[in-house]
């Protein structure tokens, strides 16, 4: 459970009153008026509940002036929560409430997917401390080092927080998570370019080889691991990002980019290149559907109406990229056998 906490004018109580009681939260109290003639209100709510109660604060305080709603996460309540309440519904509707007690809210999502696609200097400082690492790793052939890496992942967050901003019609998260995505490619294949022209080994290790080339197995990785997550962000499970940043890597490929660039390898370059375009591809497409099938959609309905038509309209695209992409892919191993 979780506490909904609303500053707002006085004259909203009887609302949020009646807001608690339709949707039969756990407790409600109220602080003491302010001097501003606000009032702090409290509602411990389930999390069947919660977005139910969220929807409906934000419905009668759109317009209102001052008031914040306040999401305070909770790691146990005493007594503990019986479930007697539930044995009154029905079957399905027990079902759903279970389906909605296991996702955050749209808010916590967008809160969280947010930050993550920041530009800013601690980005853009994550994305050449990633390349960096990145690159030592290939070009030693240690893939401890690639995996660190991976894990440091700055590039993951941006794209998920695209296919969450087409979602939900948020124009502004759609547009920073794309400057995002493109400036951190194009600095980390521009910063691995310097270190190839600098680096005094070889470029022939494996695992710098092993992502000059993708092979069709790569797509379903990159399917399985973008659905996840999403699917870890709707439920709140982020201890599963670390496993999708490793599996469905964006930085090695990057980086492989530009240290092929720096010695004239061209073909290899291009194939790094397909690699990185498919890993992309394939996080917008599945993590867009998994936002899709779990109902995460604007509050409003003119809002849902407009994001559904976008949504559609972006998987669309994504899957004809991808299909353009196999083309390319095929055509890529038949001229090289």
């Amino acid at each position: 459970m979780k506490i909904i906490e609303v500053i707002a004018d006085a004259g909203h109580h009887d609302t949020i009153l009646g807001i608690a009681e339709q949707q039969q939260v756990e407790d409600i109290w109220f602080g003491p008026n302010n001097e501003d003639g606000r009032i702090s209100t409290r509602i411990l709510v389930r999390p069947e509940k919660r977005q139910k109660v969220l929807d409906a604060l934000q419905t009668i305080l759109h317009n209102a002036d001052n008031y914040h709603v306040l999401i305070i996460p909770l790691d146990t309540a005493l007594p503990k929560v019986t479930e007697a309440e539930s044995e009154t519904l029905s079957g399905e509707q027990q079902e759903q409430d279970k389906k909605t007690a296991l996702m955050s809210t749209r808010e916590e999502i967008l809160a969280q997917v947010e930050k993550d696609a920041q530009l800013d200097s601690n980005f853009i400082l994550l994305v050449i401390l990633s390349a960096i690492v990145a690159a030592i790793g290939l070009l030693e052939n240690n893939l401890a080092v690639i995996v660190g890496a991976m894990v440091i992942a700055p590039l993951l967050g941006p794209n998920i927080a695209f296919s969450l901003g087409a979602s939900l019609g948020e124009t502004k998260l759609v547009i920073e998570s794309l400057k995002a995505i493109f400036l951190g490619i194009i600095v980390a294949v521009l910063f691995s370019v310097g270190i190839g022209l600098i680096w005094p080994g070889n470029f022939d290790s494996m695992e710098l080889i092993a992502r000059t080339d993708v092979q069709y197995s790569s797509t379903a990785i990159a399917l399985a691991s973008g659905a996840a997550a999403a699917l870890s962000l709707v439920s709140g499970t982020s201890g599963v990002l670390v496993g999708v940043m490793v599996a469905v890597a964006l930085m090695p490929p990057a980086v492989t980019i530009g240290l092929m660039l720096s010695i004239g390898e061209f073909n290899h370059a291009l194939g790094a290149s397909l690699l990185l375009a498919v890993n992309i591809v394939c996080i917008n497409l599945s993590s867009k559907l998994v936002f899709l099938f779990r109902g995460i959609k604007p509050r409003t309905w003119l809002d849902a109406h407009k994001a559904k038509q976008s949504r559609l309209l972006y998987i669309v695209i994504w899957i004809v990229m991808l299909a353009l992409l196999f083309v390319i892919i095929y055509f890529r191993h038949k001229t090289q056998t």
